[in-house]
């Protein structure tokens, strides 16, 4: 892919680190962080790379879950977790 063509932004630029280790460690849980060679994921197939960000879709709505069952409303949990678009 092109370095002009990626269009998909963190909408809290602050967490790119985060989820970048966040991608990482999908890809060991799912096992193919060996076909990983450095930044490089061309050796990947398109499903294990799937898998790997349905896995982190699936843990971050796990997290949000819990955080709404903890508190007992999803209201105020949804709410802060809203980050107001430009």
């Amino acid at each position: 892919m092109g370095s002009g063509q990626k269009r998909n932004k963190l909408l809290v630029p602050e967490a790119s680190k985060a989820m970048y280790q966040f991608k990482y460690e999908m890809a060991k849980e799912v096992g193919v962080e060996n076909q990983i060679q450095g930044d490089y994921w061309g050796h990947v197939s398109s499903r294990d790379c799937g898998a790997v960000g349905g896995g982190m879709v699936r843990h971050m709505i796990s997290t949000i879950e819990q955080q709404i069952a903890q508190q007992g409303s999803p209201t105020g949990t949804i709410t802060a977790t809203n980050v107001p678009t430009q």
